[in-house]
């Protein structure tokens, strides 16, 4: 059975190397028979969480009109939730991070999902990217029932396009046939 797969793009580089992983996980996706969006955070409007708690007393909604809600309900309907983001200062951007604070208004009904996890860097070490994934994970340890499937890890990549010359290229599309 085909599943929901919501890939975020959490990169402000259009066309830069987590959107080309990103790419190349949808693909893999696709050809498994999955049904797949991507969208890229930096092209929505995404406001700052205020921390009013409007939304507990509104039955989910936020006080802040803008796109969160219609991808907060895509993310509750998925399936699978592929997290990606550069790093920076080891940390995701800031871009993904207000997505994911947003979430708040409805965050217990974001359950049961299969997470993977897509990071680049320009550092060459491995390790630079764990602090990264520690912020997906602990996103991820606050939803009920997650299960991380799998990392990209694409390390010594910075100017766009670097990391079609890396494992990490068709690691990408690999995870993503194997979504099923």
């Amino acid at each position: 059975m085909a599943k929901k797969v919501l890939i975020l793009s959490g990169s402000p580089r259009k066309n830069g190397n987590s959107d080309i992983l990103c790419d190349r996980f949808a693909q893999g996706a696709r050809e498994a028979g999955n049904d797949v969006e991507m969208i890229r955070v930096s092209e929505k409007k995404i406001g700052y969480c205020k921390a009013c708690y409007y939304c507990q007393n509104s039955g989910g909604k936020c006080a802040i009109k803008d796109d969160m809600g219609e991808i907060l309900q895509k993310m509750i309907d998925a399936d699978v939730i592929v997290l990606a983001s550069p790093v920076y200062f080891y940390s995701i951007d800031a871009q993904l991070k207000t997505l994911i604070d947003r979430t708040v208004a409805r965050w217990l009904e974001v359950k049961d999902k299969e997470f993977y996890y897509i990071a680049t860097c320009a550092e060459e070490p491995k390790e630079s990217v764990e602090t990264t994934l520690a912020c997906f994970r602990g996103y991820a340890d606050c939803v009920e029932g997650a299960k991380e499937k799998g990392v990209v890890y694409a390390t010594g990549v910075y100017d766009k396009g670097e990391v079609e010359a890396t494992p990490a290229y068709d690691e990408a599309y690999r995870m993503g046939l194997s979504v099923s």
